[in-house]
Formats: structure tokens, sequence, C-alpha cells
């Protein structure tokens, strides 16, 4: 059957008919909709785990049983999981094990860009790289059988446009396929004396792979009438070509990214006079074709910065292409903003107005850096924010004692705060950590997650009690505040800060989008009583406005949380009782 679906989509209904059986994923943009698709299969057990390396080293537990088994996350989770994924590759499989990894070139919703190619060559693992929806699909399967063929596991890389656009695909059915456990201690035990004679083994791979790729079928040939030029490229890169040049210069299509096969491309480039690498970020496959000798032109033409475009194509190639029509006018910028009622506003206000230092983390409360809060010091990665400030406090010697706070959110903090908290009460570190908890994943789009107490089925299952385990963990000053109370918030954040120890505060209120959150009337305002002081305006919220001097609430976006109320010294913004 043909359906047109998401690419992410695409690559779950590959899992399902290839016979994967467990699926275990952190949420990441722009990976996350492969977990929640294949969740939707009753056959394929999925869960979202804390992190991206428990994922990892979860899916190799089931792979070990024997299962076909997947983790998934975006290119900054691969870090995370980089320390099981260099081993695996020395363990190999039992199991078909594949690691979906989604690069985001363009930074739409991550905090770098990131070419996880690179650690396909590091870690001597295969790579493949569907350019569209289809191969999604087919790419998936084919892992599965490269997995258990070569002894690997494989790695597939998606990126922002393949994951999130669309495209038709041919829908099969399901396989089912396990296989038997067997102990193997000098396979799987990865002491130094079993590790020495596995990395040969990797070595020997990695050679028979470079034969399977002279000859696989996904690296591909497309001829083209002009061999003045020709074409290496990939991906979306692959698209952007054959949009711009359609068969005009013949294309050397790489779907098998690692190990690249040699011999291919010195036959391709022989064949045509000006050989072009076409690819996004960095000159990975522009390197490999130097190293074997060949002139071409790659990022001297194609920014190593920033996604490319179908223009930038047309204009590197010179290749006419029509571009469709162009707006007269610039389009206005629309930075991101917290949503109308967000629970993590008043908090990033309370601690703007005491003129804290604030070492902030990945999430939606990222935006607590963003005018007119700009209330956020520093953002790293994940977890970074806990560990910065008992690097931050103990380096300042007590010269900032009182007047730092780090960030993190629900989510974050168990999937890589906790360890960094812990760090904090076992070196003394006098400080206070604040947990924005607004009861979701929120950033990648409302996934649940340990202190939730739903799995990612829905179903209800055990709840992390996050005052608990602070306090387990040798924190003994833990206190729950409600952000929308900017008094409460002030007090408990400046009782805290005066503490002589490490401290937790619990900024405790559900995301205002949540589907079972009730929400206030709009607020009012009586104009009478507005001076137009733009008080109201200091929280950045998009409920409020100014016109003709004096405040306005948008009552289509207003909550009624009533932050605003508590700012404004006229009583010109008014709270009419809940629903």
């Amino acid at each position: 059957m043909k359906q047109l679906i998401l690419g992410n989509e695409a690559v779950a209904r590959g899992l399902y008919e290839v016979g994967c059986s467990f699926v275990s994923s952190y949420p990441g943009t722009p990976s996350t909709e492969i977990t929640e698709a294949v969740a939707k299969y009753p056959e394929v057990y999925a869960e979202w785990a804390p992190n991206e390396k428990v994922a990892m080293e979860a899916a190799f537990g089931a792979s070990l049983a024997g299962r076909r088994s997947f983790c998934g996350m975006k290119h900054v989770g691969l870090n995370v999981a980089a320390d099981p994924l260099f081993t695996i590759s020395y363990t190999g499989v039992n199991g078909g094990m594949v690691i979906g990894v989604a690069d985001d070139a363009g930074m739409h919703s991550s905090q770098n860009e990131q070419d996880s190619r690179h650690y396909a060559r590091a870690a001597k693992i295969p790579m493949l790289e569907p350019s569209d929806s289809a191969e999604a699909l087919s790419f998936a399967k084919l892992a599965y059988e490269l997995s258990e063929q070569f002894d690997t596991p494989v790695l597939l890389k998606m990126c922002t446009r393949v994951s999130h656009s669309q495209s038709v695909v041919e829908t099969g059915e399901r396989v089912e396929c396990v296989k038997e456990y067997k102990k193997d201690i000098p396979k799987y035990v990865m002491m130094p004396g079993n590790a020495k004679k596995r990395h040969p083994v990797v070595e020997a791979r990695t050679k028979a792979l470079i034969a399977y790729a002279e000859e696989a079928a996904i690296n591909r040939i497309e001829e083209g009438a002009d061999h003045k030029v020709g074409i290496i490229t990939s991906s979306t890169s692959y698209q952007y070509v054959k949009e711009v040049c359609g068969d005009t210069y013949p294309v050397l299509k790489l779907g098998m990214i690692w190990p690249l096969p040699a011999e291919k491309i010195r036959k391709f480039a022989a064949s045509v006079e000006k050989l072009v690498v076409v690819e996004e970020l960095d000159g990975f496959i522009e390197s490999y074709c130097r190293d074997l000798g060949l002139a071409c032109v790659g990022k001297a033409n194609f920014s190593n910065i920033d996604e490319l475009m179908p223009l930038t194509v047309a204009a590197q190639l010179a290749t006419p292409w029509e571009t469709g029509v162009k707006l007269s006018e610039a389009i206005p910028p629309r930075p991101p903003v917290m949503c109308a009622g967000c629970p993590h506003r008043g908090l990033f206000y309370t601690l703007k107005k005491n003129k804290i230092t604030v070492l902030g983390d990945i999430g939606c409360y990222t935006l607590g850096a963003v005018a007119p809060l700009s209330a956020v010091d520093s953002v790293i990665c994940m977890g970074a924010s806990v560990s910065g400030l008992h690097g931050f406090s103990k380096s300042q010697q007590g010269a900032m004692d009182g007047n730092t706070v780090a960030v993190i959110g629900d989510s974050t903090f168990m999937h890589s705060g906790i360890t960094g908290l812990v760090n904090m009460a076992y070196n003394e570190s006098n400080a206070t950590v604040i947990i924005v908890d607004n009861s979701i994943t929120g950033m990648t789009g409302h996934q649940q997650n340990p202190t939730t107490g739903f799995n990612l089925k829905g179903d209800p299952c055990a709840k992390i009690d996050l005052e608990t385990l602070c306090k387990a963990v040798g924190i003994r000053r833990v206190r729950v505040i409600d952000p929308y109370n900017l008094s409460e918030c002030d007090t408990v954040i400046k009782e805290e800060l005066a503490a002589n120890e490490p401290s937790v505060i619990i900024s405790r209120r559900p995301c205002a989008l949540l589907k079972y959150v009730k929400h206030s009337k709009p607020l009012t305002v009586d104009a009478e009583k507005c001076v137009g002081c733009k008080a109201c305006m200091k929280i950045g919220c998009p409920a409020i406005s100014i016109a003709d001097g004096k405040a306005k609430v948008d009552e289509t976006l207003c909550v009624g949380c009533g932050v605003c109320e508590q700012l404004c010294k006229f009583d010109a913004l008014q709270s009419p009782k809940e629903v």
C-alpha cells in the first residue's frame, strides 16, 4: 500500500516491517517522531529512556538477547551515547541493532551544528543515509540485514529535512526475526584481554563492508548528458542537486556514507572532467576523495555553515533555476518566546529582578535568555547547569555564594542533572539548584519522563519523586514553590541562597499547553487605571501588548496565570475567577 508519510514515520514503519521488537530512545528534535510512531505498533516494545546512553545500552541488551533493536536520538544525543557506541563496535551484535541519529543542520532546535558522519568513521561502524521517506523505510530494513550479516551495529543518519518532510512510500508486511542467545565471554566481555582480540575483527569487518559498498545498489551512478561536471552527493543535498540540475550532470548518489566505495568513486571521477562534492556541513566526502588523490571542488564553494538550499546549489553549479515567487517585502523576524502562561516566566522574572547569575540548561526554559527577561548567563548541554554551577561556585571561593543558581528542567534533571547534584552534595558546594518541574518533557513536544508517572504509551508507571531523590543524594534543603506566586518565589530563592550549604528549589507548575491543565479566564485591563508604565511588559508575555499607550491583553492567548497582575501597582490588570 502506498502512503504519504514523514521520513521519521517511514523509519518507524521500516522498524515494524523488519521485525524490530525493542525500541529505547530519548526525545530530541528532529528524531522524536521515530519512537512516537513505532510505539503505535503493539508488536514493538517502545520506551523513553532517561538519556541516550541508557537507551543505547538497553538496545544492546535486547540485541544480546537475540531481538532486533533500535535506539533513536538527535546528533547531540549521540555524544551522550558515545561511550557504549565505541565498545559495541568491538562486541558486535546478536540480533540486529540499529542506531538512529538525526542531525540538525541550520540549528532549528539545537545548540550546535554537528556532523554525525564522523562518529561512523571514528567508531568504525557502517552508516546509511536516506534522502527521502521511501529510502528511510528501505534503509531501515537494510540496516538490520547489514547488522546481522556483518555482526555490527549500524548507524542510520537522518537530518531535519528528511525527518520532517513527506514523500510516498510502499508499505509491506511484518516479518518476525528472533535469534537464540548464547553465552560468549570472549565476544561480549570487553576487558582488555578480550578487547585486544576484537579490534582485528573490527578492521576485517571494515574491509568486508568496503567491498560491499562497492557493489551496493544504494551507492548508484545516475548518468547525465554533460560529463564536464560530475557530482558526488547524498541525503538532502542529493535532492537539491536533482532539483536544480535534473539529468544535466552525472551523479554518484551515496546511500552508504561509511565506509565509502573507493573504487567506485575513482571510476566515477575518471568519467568526468570536473569532480564536485555537494554535502551539508563538513567536507566529509570531499576529504575522502582528496585522500584518494582526486582533485575535487567542495567546501570552497559550499559552506560548512548552515543548511544548503537549492538556490545555493544552483548558483555554485552555474545552473539556471526557477526560484518561484518572491515576496515583495522582507518577512519580519519572529524570535522564539515562552508561551503565554508558561510557568517558567515568573521564576526568571524573579531571578532577573534580584540580579542573580543563572547557569541554564537545555529545554523550553532556555528561552529565559531571551529579552526582555535576559536572565540566563550560560547554556551548554544537558545537565551542564548543575555541574557548571559547582565549578563556578568553587572557583569563586565564596565570592559568588548567595548570588548564583542553576536552572534545569525535570526531564533534563533525570537525563543528566542527577550526577551533577551528587557532585555538589559530595564536594559540599554552597549553591542552589532550581528544578523547573513542568510535569512533562516540553521542548520536544510533550513526551513523558520518569517524573510524570506515565510511560511512552501513556500507561501509569512508577513516578520518581524529585524531593525524595534530591534528599537521597545528600541535599538536606529541598523547597517547592509555585512560579505563578512571585512573592513566594522571591522569598524562597533569597532564603536558599542565604543558606550555607547546597540546596534545591523545585519550581512546580504544569506546562500551560498540557490538555489536562485548566486555565482561568483571560485577564482584562481597566483602561482608566492603566498609566502605561509598561511594568507588565517586563515578563515578555506574548498575550500582553501596548496599544494607544495602554496595556492590552489578547484574550485568545491569555490563560489567566496572574503573573502580570502581580506586577501592576495600579490594579489595572484584573483577574476573573477560575472557570
